[in-house]
């Protein structure tokens, strides 16, 4: 039996130098399954419908309830990785996302799915924010940390888009449940290897987790997404709508308080200061408010209105992945040529200008009306996302890339949860609407109302349920009422999109550059697996981009 603790404690021998780049691919494939299981679930939503009878707003909490806890907690987890070790927060997190995954494929209801999606969400937020704070210690070199980061935020953006295709290949042979049950042996798998090729870093003068933190900013995004995806059930005016909105926004209030006043802030406010932080996390979470929501939305609409398969619709979501594998790398090219400023513009308004195509969606669309916008958002994904992310990791010293990527991971999560939550809340509030007036005539019973109106996946149950005319007839209300829905939501995603392109047009700066430290602050030594303290000066911050370090020796190490 492996002793974890012992082998992330133990330095590895020194005649045996740990290669960044093997890191780098134990990182990414880590990675790749936990941005894969944010779209996974897209393409087993009929399958959800017909046997745990989930309706639109149990779908979206499905889909959410991962990304919504994975969100809530990178914060406290970067925080815990630059004072525990990150290789170590690193491991857990793999382990504890094995364990959900296997709890998520034998869930039997809807609420047990939920509570174990939440589950998945803890651990990988544990190891999330690691993976890019130990590329960032490993990879010295700022042209190689760009080079890096280029294939972290690219393997990002193609988990978010194999998902779908993945999940499609499973249900195609197996039931939903292998979908997450396929995460077991790959996660079991990246934690042997990384105990061998993943090294330890912390910061020694990283002070406790910031509990209260943490429970004011779950809390809060936690209501806020209560709220909007209720609202179609509840009205958007109902006081079970209004009431929660409120008190999230009123705690998101307290929470940026207590981090204000806090001797331990789980997030230094500070580092909002450098527009190459601010408005590279907030231009992330709106690309990913873009992609997330239409893949949630697309992949339905392939099935539902289309007519493919599982695995054909997943298929069909292979351009989008492919953009983003081949773009993604040559981001750090074109980013190092035209600067950050330039690339992320660049990148959001093609993201915004394919939502706009797909916004135009008619019924009598095929699959090659759709592709010209799926390839034009998955190029602006590619673009940007690994511009934005070398920015934030650029902008903050060396001590906090634990908390820095946990902030970016948190813009990614929350911008996904977000756009699922808000175009899918469109879609259903439209859908209802047209529904309704297509049902009223017809004194349907209650029961049989409630499934139509439910989700598409329902209403075409229930059109074949009663065949002929009026099957045909209420099937071919659904599916128009479902691409009158997703039109009117991607519209304003693409207008979201659009606002963040004006914004990082305008405020981002050309190249990142390091944030000044907060007054009085001093920066606690980095600590390696070996145990010692970089006690080195201060880097200069005249190469753009660069943290707040310069490199050091480790024993048995040769610097890269």
């Amino acid at each position: 039996m492996i002793d974890l603790a012992d082998a992330v404690s133990t330095p590895p021998p020194a005649t045996r130098a740990i290669s960044p780049w093997a890191a780098l691919a134990v990182l990414c494939s880590s990675l790749l399954i936990i941005n894969l299981d944010t779209t996974v679930l897209n393409v087993a939503l009929p399958a959800l419908v017909r046997d745990l009878h989930a309706t639109s707003s149990q779908l979206q909490w499905i889909v959410d309830a991962y990304a919504l806890v994975f969100g809530g907690l990178l914060l406290t987890a970067g925080s815990l990785a630059d004072r525990f070790g990150r290789k170590r927060t690193f491991l857990v997190g793999l382990l504890a996302f094995a364990a959900g995954s296997a709890w998520a494929a034998i869930s039997g209801s809807v609420g047990v799915l939920i509570a174990a999606r939440a589950s998945m969400g803890v651990g990988a937020a544990l190891l999330m924010p690691s993976t890019l704070s130990i590329i960032t210690d490993v990879f010295r070199d700022p042209a190689e940390r760009q080079k890096a980061i280029g294939l972290w935020a690219g393997t990002s953006g193609v988990g978010f888009a194999l998902g779908p295709i993945v999940g499609g290949l499973l249900l195609a042979h197996f039931s939903w449940g292998s979908v997450f049950l396929i995460n077991v042996p790959i996660a079991i798998g990246a934690a042997l290897l990384a105990i061998r090729f993943v090294p330890d870093s912390r910061d020694a003068a990283a002070r406790r987790p910031d509990l209260v933190g943490a429970l004011l900013s779950v809390a809060a995004v936690g209501l806020v997404l209560w709220a909007v995806i209720e609202a179609p059930v509840d009205g958007w005016t109902s006081p079970l709508v209004v009431g929660p909105g409120a008190g999230g926004v009123v705690l998101l209030a307290g929470f940026a308080v207590w981090e204000r006043s806090s001797p331990h802030p789980m997030l230094n406010l500070e580092f909002f200061r450098a527009r190459s932080f601010s408005v590279a996390v907030s231009s992330v979470g709106l690309v990913i408010f873009g992609l997330v929501g239409s893949l949630f939305l697309l992949t339905q609409f392939l099935q539902f209105d289309l007519g493919y398969s599982a695995l054909q619709a997943g298929v069909r979501m292979l351009p989008i992945a492919a953009v983003l594998a081949v773009v993604a790398p040559l981001s750090s090219v074109i980013n190092r040529l035209v600067g950050t400023k330039v690339t992320t513009a660049t990148g959001m308004l093609c993201a915004a200008t394919g939502l706009f195509i797909l916004s135009h969606a008619t019924v009598s669309w095929d699959y090659t009306a759709m592709l010209p916008g799926m390839v034009t958002i998955g190029v602006g994904a590619a673009l940007a996302m690994p511009s934005v992310s070398a920015s934030v990791m650029g902008s903050v010293p060396r001590s906090h890339t634990g908390v820095g990527s946990a902030t970016n991971g948190t813009f990614i999560q929350l911008g996904g949860a977000v756009g699922v939550a808000v175009i899918g809340s469109v879609l259903s509030t439209r859908y209802q609407e047209r529904m309704t007036r297509v049902i009223a005539p017809h004194h349907v019973p209650a029961a049989v109302a409630a499934t139509i109106l439910g989700s598409i996946g329902g209403a075409l149950g229930v059109a074949v349920h009663l065949g002929g005319p009026l099957g045909a007839e209420l099937a071919s209300a659904a599916r128009s009422a479902f691409v009158d829905g997703t039109d009117l939501a991607l519209l304003p995603a693409a207008a979201v999109v659009l606002a963040g392109c004006l914004l990082a047009a305008a405020l981002l700066p050309a190249r990142a550059r390091p944030p000044e430290p907060p007054a009085g602050a001093r920066p606690g030594p980095e600590v390696t697996g070996e145990g010692e303290p970089d006690s080195s000066p201060p880097a200069p911050t005249a190469s753009p981009g660069r943290v707040l370090a310069v490199p050091r020796r480790r024993r048995g190490h040769e610097p890269h």
